[in-house]
């Protein structure tokens, strides 16, 4: 199979460099000119200047000058563009010099924005909801990173698992590495394939790279194909024809949060790119980026075992022995002692029963020895014991660092025919949280594509590899290391046989003291009931320190050789021991194209487009499950899409339908329509409707992981794993159903993929290009919705705990609504802001996890000015805040997600920055800061809390 897909790539690449061949042999003609600032006469670099229909162009100078080369006919349209200027057509009719001034603007509805059609078309005129920062938002954004500033744009959450791990979302269902969100880097799906979600900006476009990002909120399917279920984020780097020259940045600063084990500690970003073109032909651009910092920490020890009584407020490792701790790992699987005790009493022959026997005859056989075992034992319900477990910061690898290096190489084969080559390189060190929390610790993926495109098609060819280095589960690693001092099993003895001791002990001596003193059996019951009661704490805190004896230590010799054993062997491990290393090398092959018959088809815009997917998973065997002959599975998905767009009524509206078919070798194939109108009244103010479907294929762990965590064997949803662990027959409950008393049979049915039909209007216009108003209103509707299901197997032992995805036979509705007012004052200050509203109807879901995690409300406020009266100082300050709501996950321990009780708290965080631009030196200085006030807030269930950043920085020609 490798085989014919390394050839099908060989032919593809054959067939490009075949092109050439097409190349026109007409002479070139030479447009010269100059670009100034229509105010202040200084000439402008780094102008963009291109034919307009072609490929080709030219950017200006330090000097201002430019040369285009075209062998396009005369007459024809010069486009001149340049970030924070208002675009300029200039129509040529000879190859005569051309001088321009451009008027500085604010863009209020000016910028242009490709993702929303896949053509060129004005941001205001967008059939569907469209954010977008350019390089200039960017450069005055005070979020430490442009990804980080994602945040700030109207409708998206963020989760932060880590420094340098965020997941992107919109209009609900947010989580940890977010598979709902698709992410392209420069067209290329940016997603680990082995993990099925885009791992932050670890493997991306650096700050000084980046050109532009654009960002649809909602279901996207329709273009882009599956995964584009709740929005899809475009990252788009700079053409080096374009953007030529060196620029670099360094960035250092502080973190502080009072909960880490070093408080406050510091951080570094350095970046530089360099591009080059040469006589328009060909140009390469070459980027590195490296970050490193003392990462964000999760110290979240609240008790989410809510066992034995207690609650996430009031348990602790001190009064409660089932202590389950958020951030503290080994602690996860409880065993209950009362009913392992009851298991041994009734076995004659057992030394308990044997003991028991004996304290009875002692006593006169005036009490049973189940009448002691029962006063010694906790109540059934209060009995549960977990094993000492280790803070998150003894386990995790907080040493967080990123690597980024790209290189692309472009060559113009005529006016309109572009070919490149273009490699990315990532590697780092972070933290993700998953059903586990992961220490994604020397990651490494690369990105590498082929591209022939021209001004109406493009034909790209992309791998991408994914190396989870040295990686590991930081709960398996905890209980691996408890494994190796102690077994389990020696450890519950000990303590079950410890405390069992002391309290029929305790009991016996009360109980006899008081017959002595002349009570009744029944008195002398009560009285030693009383004395073990009175005496539990000193019990459990006895047990647990003979039980503990030998513990290994955080930091000590034996602690750092058992972890480095645990962690280098891969999940779940062997006869010899518990395994957390995560194993993951899957690969991820691509050809896709795009063709717009604008130049042969006149009444409307069509295009056409495919894709062709293999995904090869790899994980050693220790993640995915595998076939009958023990080798993981290969992955095939195709797809194609057209779509057809017409004005009409003079143009005032755009009407676009489109419809796409995907199949995954798994499932049924699935058609995805959209249909979208947009009406234009008084120039600049848009009405805009559309209905659009989509759908999520289960990601390749949903389908084919097989892994035992703490919590629970997770497991695919497709049916030969529910049959390889039997849960088509036998009894099978839902975990809700056990812990209520009434165990409730559960049925699986097919599972598919989810599928959504959405609904949107919307306005967007500009008021005396001033004011830019944005708003809509959504509806979504879900189908076989996907999602987790925990069930329990009852065993001849005790029971097994699975966590399935599995389809809803219900549908999910939710909806919401957003706006957003940007205001342009004069002297160039702008202030602006924007709300989003989210719900979802959550009735009739019974003990289905929906994991909607988004609240219901969420604003942010902002005030800047790029330039205070022409001083090239600038400022930014921004208010973002988010009300409370309730997070699941399979992180999140059972009984809190039952209980609906992950509530994340409501906060806000201000951000600013003010910088200083030196122009005869190209060089910008920034002071800024995240969440200044130092309110430190966590974003997810289990995830770090973060704290303030400050940060100073030194840019060349940005």
């Amino acid at each position: 199979m490798k085989k014919n897909q390394l050839r099908f790539l060989r032919r593809i690449l054959y067939l490009l460099l075949l092109v050439p061949s097409i190349l026109y042999a007409q002479s070139p003609s030479t447009i010269s000119g100059t670009v100034k600032d229509k105010t202040s006469g200084n000439p402008l670099p780094g102008v963009s200047v291109s034919v307009k229909g072609t490929t080709q162009g030219a950017v200006s100078s330090n000097s201002g000058s430019f040369q285009v080369k075209t062998t396009h006919a005369f007459p024809l349209t010069l486009v001149f563009s340049y970030v924070g200027y208002k675009t300029e057509e200039r129509t040529v009719s000879s190859a005569a010099d051309i001088n321009l001034e451009m008027s500085s603007t604010e863009i209020l509805g000016l910028e242009v924005v490709v993702a929303a059609s896949r053509v060129q078309e004005s941001i205001l005129k967008s059939p569907v909801s469209i954010e977008k920062l350019d390089s200039r938002a960017i450069r005055n954004s005070p979020a430490p990173t442009f990804y980080d500033a994602l945040a700030n744009l109207k409708g998206v959450e963020m989760s932060t698992q880590s420094l340098t791990f965020k997941s992107v979302n919109t209009r609900g269902f947010n989580a940890n590495g977010n598979t709902r969100v698709l992410q392209l880097t420069d067209g290329m799906d940016n997603q680990a394939p082995g993990l099925n979600f885009s791992v932050g900006n670890i493997v991306g476009i650096s700050e000084l790279d980046m050109d532009n990002v654009e960002l649809i909120p909602g279901a996207a399917s329709a273009l882009y194909g599956p995964n584009a279920l709740n929005g899809i984020v475009l990252l788009n780097s700079k053409n080096p024809f374009q953007y030529q020259g060196l620029s670099a940045n360094v960035k250092s600063g502080i973190m502080n949060d009072g909960g880490r084990t070093s408080a406050t500690t510091g951080y570094y970003d350095v970046a530089v790119r360099y591009a080059k073109a040469f006589n328009n032909k060909f140009a390469f651009k070459l980027n590195f980026g490296y970050i490193k910092a003392d990462d964000w920490q999760a110290h979240d020890r609240r008790d989410q075992s809510l066992a034995n009584g207690h609650t996430l407020a009031d348990g602790t490792r001190a009064n409660n022995e089932g202590y389950n701790g958020v951030n503290v790992y080994g602690d996860e699987l409880a065993q209950n002692m009362t009913s392992a005790m009851n298991q041994q009493a009734a076995v004659p022959t057992s030394q308990l029963s044997q003991t028991l026997a004996a304290v009875a005859a002692q006593l006169g056989n005036t009490v049973t020895p189940g009448q002691i075992l029962a006063a010694a034992m906790p109540g059934l319900a209060n009995g549960y014991v977990t094993r000492t477990g280790y803070d998150e910061s003894a386990v995790a690898d907080y040493n967080t660092k990123n690597m980024k290096f790209n290189a692309a190489f472009h060559y113009k084969i005529h006016d309109n025919l572009e070919a490149l080559i273009q490699g990315s390189y990532g590697s780092g060190t972070t933290v993700y949280t998953g059903a586990d929390r992961y220490a994604i610790k020397n990651f490494k993926m690369g990105q590498y594509k082929a591209e022939l495109r021209g001004s109406n098609f493009y034909v790209r060819l992309y791998t991408t590899q994914e190396r989870s280095g040295d990686s590991y589960a930081i709960g398996t690693l905890a209980s691996g290391i408890n494994e190796a001092w102690k077994t389990s099993q020696v450890w519950y003895q000990q303590y079950f046989g410890t405390y069992t001791t002391q309290s029929v002990g305790a009991f016996a001596q009360a109980y006899g003291a008081a017959l002595q003193g002349g009570a009744t059996p029944a008195q002398a019951l009560a009285a030693g009931q009383t004395a073990v009661n009175n005496n539990r704490g000193v019990f459990a805190n006895s047990a647990r320190s003979i039980a503990d004896q030998g513990r290994f230590m955080p930091g000590s010799p034996e602690f750092n050789a058992a972890a480095d054993k645990v962690k280098s062997k891969p999940i779940p491990g062997d006869a010899t021991g518990v395994g957390a290393k995560f194993m993951d090398k899957t690969n991820l092959y691509q050809a896709e194209f795009m063709y717009n018959f604008k130049d042969l088809v006149k009444f409307a815009e069509i295009l056409v487009g495919g894709n062709y997917r293999v995904y090869e998973l790899n994980s050693e065997k220790t993640l995915f499950a595998v076939d009958d002959n023990g080798n993981e599975f290969r992955v095939k998905e195709y797809g194609g899409y057209v779509q057809a767009m017409k004005n009409i009524l003079n143009e005032h509206v755009k009407l676009t339908g489109s419809l796409r078919y995907d199949k995954n070798q798994n499932f049924k194939g699935q058609f995805s329509p959209r249909l979208s109108a947009v009406y234009t009244f008084l120039e600049s103010h848009n009405i805009r409707a559309s209905y659009q479907t989509g759908f999520r294929i289960p990601t390749n762990q949903d389908q084919y992981i097989d892994l035992l965590t703490p919590q629970a064997r997770l497991i695919g949803g497709l049916p030969f794993l529910r049959e390889r662990y039997h849960l088509n027959t036998g009894p099978l409950y839902t975990l809700e159903s056990v812990q209520a008393g009434h165990p409730t049979q559960y049925t699986f049915r097919d599972f598919e993929p989810e599928k959504i039909r959405a609904w949107e209007l919307g306005y967007k216009g500009l008021f005396a290009q001033k004011v830019l108003v944005d708003a809509y209103v959504y509806t979504n509707n879900f189908k076989n919705f996907n999602g987790p299901q925990i069930l329990v197997q009852p065993t001849s032992t005790g029971q097994n705990i699975f966590s399935v995805p599995v389809s809803l036979d219900k549908d999910i509705k939710s909806w919401g609504w957003a706006l957003g007012i940007d205001y342009s004052l004069p002297q160039n200050f702008a202030v602006g802001g924007n709300i989003s509203y989210n719900e979802l109807e959550t009735k009739d879901l019974g003990s289905f996890l929906p994991m909607y995690n988004t609240p219901k409300v969420r604003y942010n406020l902002y005030v800047g000015n790029r330039n205070i009266a022409k001083s090239n100082i600038g400022f930014n300050v921004t208010w973002r805040w988010q009300d409370q709501f309730v997070w699941q996950s399979t992180f999140v321990s059972n009984a809190v997600n039952v209980a609906n009780q992950g509530v994340i708290p409501a906060y806000g965080t201000l951000d600013a920055q003010a910088s200083k631009f030196f122009p005869k030196a190209k060089t910008t200085v920034k002071l800024g800061g995240a969440n200044i006030l130092n309110r430190s807030y966590v974003q997810s269930w289990g995830n770090p809390t973060v704290g303030s950043q400050w940060y100073v920085s030194l840019g060349y020609n940005l």
